[in-house]
């Protein structure tokens, strides 16, 4: 799992986004945001307390879910990277 989550850091860092992140906390709360969510695409909202909003699309399925697309929008800028490339 610790290859994922630098994935996860990794293409957010390349997008130039240069605050922190960590891809475990973004799977931990993807996984708590999908608890008891039916199948289908969603689109979840964490502000992080710099002000900072990280936008995930993640699509539910039975056994898993997939993490489309991560926008953020920064007092630095916005930032928009695709996963599902």
């Amino acid at each position: 799992m610790e290859e994922f989550f630098r994935a996860i850091e990794d293409k957010i860092k390349d997008s130039g986004y240069t605050g922190p992140v960590d891809g475990e906390d973004i799977y931990n709360e993807i996984c708590d945001d999908i608890e008891e969510k039916e199948n289908g695409s969603y689109l979840f909202m964490s502000k992080k307390d710099d002000g900072t909003v990280f936008e995930y699309k993640v699509d539910v399925m039975d056994d898993s879910f997939n993490l489309s697309y991560v926008h953020i929008t920064a007092e630095t800028g916005t930032f928009h990277v695709d996963f599902d490339i």
